[in-house]
């Protein structure tokens, strides 16, 4: 379909690489600039966050562990559209939105959340965020359970401390977990649509701030009905996406052998 230009049932004509060729336009370099940065902001806090509070609520002595589990995980099950509408709504523009008015509490102006780049972009991450850390926090914690417990507690006989714990045993025991957990972050960053599309209540952010490549997609795809160019946009993604992830398993030398 990349190759193609569909007008519609039946009438299709072969264009060769032409839809590929329109792709690298300003829409697409500042979707792929808002894709990028959702999925780095993203990533920055789900995943150090999730592994602190994994460590915590794996601890036998933390009291109420099992009801924050369930606290934790609850915003998954929750639908993103009605998520989405609500932080619309919560981070409205006016005065008397939810935000605004605790901010107004503490002597802040309202601000337009949702008006301008990086707080629009504070906002969507802060979805994700809301809604990815339980998630994420079960992957840790299924991790944790298959570091032995005879690792800590020699290292407790040889005098080491909570912190460096956490970073000689706690750390690499979880090398497999958060290399799995980066290569879903960078899909699902990249992926993002339905967060973007409930907060502006479609592609209609100001200045384009909050138009993603999957929004881009949809937009041209479907919207403009260009389903050609929207399939070339759609194969550029997953060779940004595969290219990304092949480099980041490379640094992190997963492709290594073991010595024997």
């Amino acid at each position: 379909m990349s190759f193609q230009e569909i007008r519609g049932f039946g009438d299709v004509e072969f264009v060769g690489l032409k839809n590929y060729s329109n792709i690298f336009n300003p829409h697409f370099f500042n979707a792929l600039k808002v894709s990028t940065r959702y999925t780095f902001w993203s990533i920055l806090v789900l995943i150090p966050l999730p592994i602190i509070l994994a460590v915590l609520l794996n601890k036998k002595t933390t009291i109420g562990r099992n009801f924050f589990k369930s606290v934790f995980f609850l915003p998954i099950l929750t639908s993103v559209i009605v998520a989405g509408i609500f932080f619309r709504l919560a981070f409205g523009e006016q005065e008397t939105t939810f935000i605004n008015f605790i901010l107004s509490k503490f002597g802040f102006h309202p601000i337009a959340w949702l008006q301008g780049e990086h707080t629009s972009m504070f906002v969507l991450v802060l979805l994700c965020s809301w809604r990815w850390l339980g998630i994420n926090i079960i992957y840790f914690l299924a991790g944790l359970q298959a570091i032995p417990q005879e690792l800590y507690e020699a290292a407790s006989c040889d005098g080491a401390n909570e912190l460096q714990k956490f970073i000689y045993i706690t750390i690499p025991g979880l090398r497999n977990i958060i290399i799995f957990v980066l290569i879903i972050s960078v899909h699902y960053g990249y992926a993002m649509f339905t967060e973007s599309y409930a907060l502006w209540g479609g592609m209609r952010s100001p200045g384009e701030i909050g138009m993603t490549l999957v929004g881009y997609i949809y937009q041209v795809g479907l919207q403009r009905n260009n389903l050609g160019f929207g399939s070339a946009i759609g194969i550029v993604l997953l060779l940004i996406v595969m290219t990304i992830n092949m480099i980041l398993l490379s640094r992190l030398g997963f492709f290594k052998k073991e010595s024997d």
